[in-house]
């Protein structure tokens, strides 16, 4: 039970430390540096989402933990829950997209329904949009331990989003202390926008323990959403202006370690 609280805590871990860049650095985050970070963000949760997430939805559909889908083939019985968890998880992410006012990570650009919210507020909500899915994962690999998923393979997707939210703590709360808020606001804001991952492992949790047979749709839902917060946040802002090629070395970077830690923890 210990292991399992550290596990479910290790992102918000991540964001709080990535926060805490504020008290040692003086300036914004340069331009290179913060194309290369949600580079790196980006692979990581591309990786996470492919090994750690669809490919063991597909392995627990075909093996028979999903519900009867009558006289399917292997292959297909295998896909369904993996297509439509994912497609309902991309559905998801986008709805709340759309109901949500919130700024672009790393842009000024505000989407969403008109609100007076401050930018501050917008740029959390933004970020806490992003960090829901990545709960969602973790909760989601921990549940599948009954399933035939090591505790070793949850670990690895915990640790490897905990890596992923150092830099993107730093991001939200080097901008916000240079807008003129005080540094331990800044690392408030940042803490903040972190502790929706562990309320979404808490909340995937409870709901596989009554929906065991249908991890492997929440395996694939999470994969989806969080998809979604690379295509729809991280790339767009990692493709725009200069250092582009900065942000593909990161996201080579991030996606080969997640990778690397999802099969030796596996």
């Amino acid at each position: 039970m210990n292991a399992l609280i550290i596990g479910i805590l290790l992102p918000l871990a991540g964001t709080m430390l990535g926060s805490a860049f504020v008290f040692f650095m003086k300036n914004e985050i340069p331009d290179r540096l913060q194309k290369a970070l949600l580079g790196f963000a980006s692979g990581v949760m591309v990786a996470a989402s492919v090994w750690s997430l669809l490919i063991p939805s597909i392995d627990m559909a075909t093996n028979g933990c999903s519900p009867d889908v009558g006289e399917l083939s292997s292959s297909l019985k295998g896909i369904l829950p993996a297509a439509v968890g994912f497609m309902a998880g991309i559905l998801f992410l986008l709805l709340i997209d759309e109901l949500t006012p919130h700024l672009h990570i790393g842009s000024q650009k505000a989407e969403g329904p008109k609100s007076k919210l401050s930018r501050t507020m917008m740029l959390v909500l933004a970020v806490t949009i992003h960090n829901l899915p990545e709960g969602m994962a973790v909760g989601v690999v921990f549940a599948g331990e009954t399933h035939g998923l090591t505790f070793s393979a949850a670990l690895a997707v915990s640790i490897g989003i905990a890596i992923q939210n150092i830099p993107e703590g730093a991001i939200i709360s080097m901008p916000m202390h240079a807008e003129g808020n005080s540094r331990l606001k800044s690392f408030l804001i940042g803490t903040l926008s972190g502790v929706v991952e562990p309320l979404g492992s808490v909340a995937i949790l409870l709901l596989a323990s009554i929906l065991g047979v249908a991890l492997p749709y929440l395996l694939a839902f999470a994969a989806g959403a969080m998809m979604y917060v690379v295509v729809e946040e991280l790339i767009p802002e990692t493709a725009q202006g200069r250092h582009t090629n900065l942000s593909t070395t990161g996201f080579a970077l991030g996606f080969v370690l997640m990778m690397v830690m999802d099969v030796l923890l596996g």
